[in-house]
């Protein structure tokens, strides 16, 4: 274990040096973390878990979610990390279709809990905290020791992909080989082999821990062997104060959270000191230029942008590079190559929009069905040969950097003419009377679909006609016609995930196209 994962080797070689300095439970070092993870694989294998099982973990912001994870990757287990937005019944989908054998909740979620104890026949189920009639964390750990597990083998995530565009699908890696995404994310960002002195600095998580991306880059920092700095949520002020207070160096964000932070009062803004921060890396989302640029200007050129999936990391995008080619994603990070292809899978040359599709040398995944057996067919879909799509289009320049145009489920065909909706949300968001918006198409006899904004108005702002009629004209000033909205429509909120993606299928289903 200790040549390929640093975390174990920083809790050997130096078990007191600290792991996490802040969080809801209280601080830890390397050797506590590792310890309680060993006694999670002693108490699990009694409990009759065996190599290749699934354990799923529906908790808050804390340590409790890292320690299991080590758990899982010592013990070869599939480790489910449950978005804590869902309701019972999606949970209890997505544990049918891992296959879950165990679940660790914590007391905050205490009816989906009971609820999910009730019909799930785990082999091991406990909470954090007290719930009536249901095991305690420390009650399934009593008698249990801290010592290492015999026979260790590499677990891996089991991730479960938002459900942006359909419900959750399972990501399954046939070879357990540790999450791919959780090393090269972190080992290009943070420029760090995991094999060497212990990296210093630290780490903030502010966003889900559940998150796929988040965990990526807290797990990439410990096992470089920074310190974590855990807040329970995000609060733009809570996060400009930990970093000052921590001297945090690197962090992880999503675009809804750069926006929150701009929106506080300049006087707060200039209160705290972020002058140690080196590196924030970001992802998730679409994040709009003149966003990530606010965020350059307010913080100094420390903004790395990855893109991905669960499937498999993709680009990073240094910032100096994003300076000098604003919007892009960056490039392909090490092991993988990135190709544009059309619609019947022929290569396009650079400056061409096409789907974008990523090459890894093999197949690294295959999507589960909800009878927990791999789904072929829907597999299939998104490769051509080792190569697959994440569903985006986009288009490569000259120097091999990645630029999104947008999903090629979004895409609107309007009058026979493509219009990518990401390019005109930036457009309408750069508007100082939006607070959020979409752009969706709309069925038209005339044009096939036109293009409709979905507005909801900053705090104060009235949603009239001529605020329509003046968000059309600024689309018209900054935009080729066919590609501004025809229609408006104002809306008191967007349904979003936790990360700011938009949920359009939602919206679709909504406005029934």
């Amino acid at each position: 274990m200790t040549d390929r994962l640093g975390v174990w080797w920083i809790a050997e070689d130096r078990p007191d040096l600290p792991a996490v300095v802040e969080a809801p439970s209280g601080p830890r070092t390397f050797g506590e973390l590792t310890g309680r993870a060993h006694r999670i694989v002693h108490a699990l294998r009694a409990a009759g878990l065996r190599l290749g099982d699934s354990v799923a973990a529906l908790l808050p912001n804390d340590t409790t979610i890292i320690e299991w994870w080590l758990a899982c990757q010592e013990a070869g287990w599939r480790y489910v990390l449950l978005n804590t937005h869902l309701s019972a019944d999606e949970i209890a989908g997505v544990l049918a279709g891992s296959e879950t054998r165990a679940l660790i909740g914590h007391e905050q979620f205490t009816e989906v809990m009971c609820e999910l104890s009730e019909r799930s026949g785990l082999a091991a189920t406990a909470v954090v905290g007290t719930v009536d009639g249901m095991v305690s964390e420390e009650q399934l750990l009593d008698g249990f020791t801290n010592d290492p597990p015999e026979k260790r083998a590499v677990g891996q995530l089991y991730p479960f992909s938002s459900g942006t565009t359909g419900k959750p699908k399972g990501i399954r890696r046939p070879d357990a080989q540790g999450d791919p995404s959780e090393r090269a994310n972190a080992e290009a960002v943070f420029g760090k082999a995991f094999a060497f002195e212990p990296l210093s600095g630290v780490h903030l998580c502010s966003a889900g821990m559940h998150h796929g991306g988040a965990h990526a880059f807290y797990m990439g920092a410990l096992n470089a062997g920074q310190a974590l700095v855990i807040l329970p949520r995000f609060d733009p002020e809570a996060v400009l104060a930990a970093i000052e207070t921590h001297r945090v160096t690197t962090a992880y964000m999503v675009p809804t959270m750069f926006h929150r932070l701009l929106d506080l009062p300049e006087e707060t803004k200039r209160r705290y000191d972020v002058s140690t921060l080196e590196v924030v890396a970001h992802g998730a989302a679409p994040c709009p230029k003149t966003v990530k640029q606010r965020m350059m200007d307010w913080w100094g050129p420390v903004i790395w942008e990855t893109y991905g999936g669960m499937e498999g990391a993709a680009t990073i995008a240094k910032p100096h590079r994003w300076l000098e080619k604003p919007g892009t994603v960056g490039r392909s990070v090490r092991g993988v190559t990135i190709e544009i292809l059309d619609d019947d899978g022929n290569p396009l040359p650079p400056g061409e929009v096409g789907h974008i599709f990523l090459d890894m040398g093999r197949r690294t995944f295959e999507y589960v069905g909800d009878d927990a057996q791999p789904d072929p067919d829907r597999t299939d879909e998104v490769h051509r040969g080792t190569r697959f799509t994440l569903g985006d289009i986009g288009y490569l320049d000259d120097d091999g950097y990645l630029f999104i145009s947008d999903r090629a489920k979004d895409m609107i065909i309007t009058g026979g003419v493509n219009v990518y909706p990401l390019e005109v949300e930036e457009v309408l968001g750069d508007h100082p009377s939006v607070g959020d918006c979409a752009v969706i198409g709309l069925p038209d006899e005339e044009w096939g679909e036109i293009v409709t904004a979905l507005v909801v108005p900053v705090d104060g702002v009235e949603p009239t006609e001529e605020l329509a009629d003046a968000l059309v004209a600024y689309c018209r000033e900054n935009l080729a016609a066919y590609k501004c909205p025809k229609a408006v429509r104002f809306r008191d909120s967007l349904p979003r995930t936790d990360t700011g993606k938009l949920f359009k299928r939602h919206l679709r289903a909504e406005y029934a196209i």
